[in-house]
């Protein structure tokens, strides 16, 4: 199941090692489609509108944890790649104490402020008790939400995609059956839908680790590797924290949009709520590529590997558009087949505002196609800095145009849809600006490595 990208030919070792991820987080979206599917019929429209609020929040929240499992994956794969098997066993024992640490202080802080949360959150008073029962469930799930992200990473670092995607299957198919249990069978409202996720959670996040500390025996910790070593903790440090911060500057920006949508209104909320699920589900697979060029970069990176990553650049470009552009051409088409299945034929209002969002999102899917793999790019050579800068760039863009164009009478809502493409594109011309005219020209060889 492990697979060494150092080797064979260069797309289709991208291709084979980002297969699991991507059809994973396929499950995944199946999963939120489903449930939002579930409580929508179930439960009606401002149920939907509750539990896709909580989504927002819930994937900033996430963020955070992803983002520290991911660069400390990153620094992994390039341990891995390097064949530093005693710096890597060092890496893994302290960087789970120090984010799992960090998991249980934050799901004690999102309990404590559930009220404040909401309020900033802009929540309409008709849901606002819905969403506070949802959330009161959801957040125990966080420490689980850190077990299945940080273990997962740690085995796709070393080059196995599959189990992650096993665990992640049988949760995903888990939750979809206990949401049928807890919301329709036992109708016990969006706290049944709350409770299902965090028990798929707890099985997947607690079969990974026991799978991961019975097969990577060589990786335990030892009272060696336990030991504080300044050194090693500024490198996971560096890795960790600046992936975190990208990750969570992106998804915060997208809670703050969330906010200026739910002051649109219920029906807006809802029909938001259903097309980002479409959304997400549309360009995940480019978003896990993305992913996996990072962990290809990385190990190439560690094992000195010149040649294949000036190829994986070049064949990771156009794998990646390919992509964007056939999903963007079947969204475009498909949007309002796509809405109906989440709401009635009979909540106009909500599908049309939903196939408005969906026709101007999906039209620009290259612009975040690219932003993913320079993402990717930039974390793995060890400038996670840059994926900051874009994301800063890319989200506030988003953010700021979102506000001031909303407030403009003849604009409105469509603003807010438009401030998303910009913000992409945005970034994309700053990252391939620098990469072409300042990085390469600055560091013609990082570490021995020639970027050109």
């Amino acid at each position: 199941m492990t697979r060494n990208l150092t080797k064979g030919n260069v797309t289709t070792s991208m291709l084979l090692f980002a297969g699991p991820m991507i059809a994973g987080n396929l499950l995944q979206q199946f999963y939120n489609v489903a449930d939002t599917l579930i409580v929508g019929r179930a439960l009606g429209p401002n149920a939907l509108a509750a539990t896709g609020a909580s989504y927002a929040l819930m994937v900033f929240l996430t963020s955070i944890l992803l983002g520290l499992s991911m660069g400390s994956g990153t620094l992994f794969s390039m341990l891995h790649g390097a064949g530093k098997t005693q710096e890597l066993q060092k890496a893994v024992s302290l960087s789970f104490m120090l984010i799992g640490i960090l998991s249980i202080f934050l799901e004690a802080l999102a309990l404590l402020f559930i009220r404040e949360i909401l309020i900033f959150m802009q929540i309409p008073d008709t849901i606002f008790s819905m969403t506070w029962d949802y959330l009161q469930v959801i957040f125990l799930g966080i420490f689980f939400t850190f077990l299945y992200n940080y273990f997962a990473s740690l085995l796709r670092a070393l080059g196995n995609s599959m189990v992650p995607l096993l665990f992640l299957g049988i949760s995903a198919v888990m939750n979809i059956v206990l949401d049928i249990l807890l919301v329709v069978v036992i109708p016990v409202g969006v706290a049944g839908a709350a409770w299902a996720t965090i028990i798929a959670q707890a099985f997947s996040g607690i079969g990974i680790g026991i799978y991961a500390w019975k097969k990577l025996s060589y990786l335990r910790p030892t009272h060696e590797s336990i030991k504080w070593e300044g050194a090693m903790a500024a490198q996971i440090a560096k890795f960790s924290f600046l992936t975190c911060l990208q990750q969570s500057v992106m998804n915060f920006g997208i809670l703050l949009v969330q906010g200026l949508v739910n002051s649109f209104g219920v029906t807006v909320m809802a029909a938001f709520s259903a097309a980002v699920k479409i959304d997400s589900f549309a360009y995940m697979p480019v978003q896990d590529f993305g992913n996996a060029f990072s962990t290809f970069i990385a190990q190439n990176f560690g094992a000195g590997e010149k040649k294949r990553i000036r190829k994986g650049i070049r064949s990771a470009m156009i794998t990646a558009a390919l992509f964007s552009i056939t999903i963007s051409i079947l969204v475009c088409i498909l949007a309002p087949v796509l809405m109906q299945i989440f709401v009635s034929a009979e909540e106009i209002e909500v599908i049309r505002i939903g196939v408005e969002y969906l026709r101007i999102e999906g039209a620009c899917y290259c612009g975040i196609g690219c932003l993913f793999l320079l993402y990717g790019l930039y974390r793995a050579l060890g400038a996670p800095g840059m994926s900051v800068i874009l994301t800063v760039i890319s989200l506030g863009t988003r953010v700021v145009l979102a506000y001031a164009l909303a407030s403009i009478e003849v604009i409105g809502l469509v603003g807010v849809w438009w401030s998303v493409p910009i913000g992409w594109f945005l970034a994309d011309a700053v990252g391939l600006l620098y990469y072409f005219f300042f990085y390469r020209k600055k560091q013609q060889d990082i570490e021995g490595i020639p970027i050109r």
